[in-house]
């Protein structure tokens, strides 16, 4: 069993003239011709794409892990922090209202004081007034 390679043009732009496969000076297990338009060989897998030794994809493999692993730990430093900011954030939260300024005392005071104003307009006209006055 063999199969026939035809002619090329390697990226260089040479002619590769036509070749069938196995190649007598290659391996006879290689029975198909594989490869691209600009670079055909003959390999024992006819489902062959890559020409290449696998050897070094080892190192494609192992810079995509790292690649990987560096973004992974990214994100769990990220996933941390921002557990710890909202644990901050609910932990330090004012727990009552703050009574430094008792606006509610006063503004009962007020309207109470001034309960002879029977419209809401002339209230708070007084009320205004009453506020300018104290600054």
């Amino acid at each position: 069993m063999s199969s026939d390679c035809e002619s090329y043009y390697t990226e260089e732009n040479v002619l590769v003239e036509n070749f069938t496969c196995p190649k007598a000076d290659g391996d006879t297990t290689a029975l198909y011709c594989c490869g691209f338009s600009d670079l055909k060989y003959c390999c024992a897998d006819p489902n062959s794409f890559f020409p290449y030794e696998y050897g070094y994809m080892w190192w494609l493999s192992l810079g995509a892990l790292m690649g990987l692993s560096i973004a992974a730990v990214v994100l769990l430093a990220f996933i941390i922090t921002l557990c710890v900011l909202c644990y901050l954030f609910i932990t330090t939260k004012p727990r009552g209202l703050d009574n430094g300024l008792p606006l509610r005392k006063l503004l009962f005071h007020l309207i109470n004081r001034d309960s002879k104003t029977s419209d809401w307009k002339s209230l708070f006209c007084c009320l205004s007034q009453k506020a300018l006055a104290s600054a």
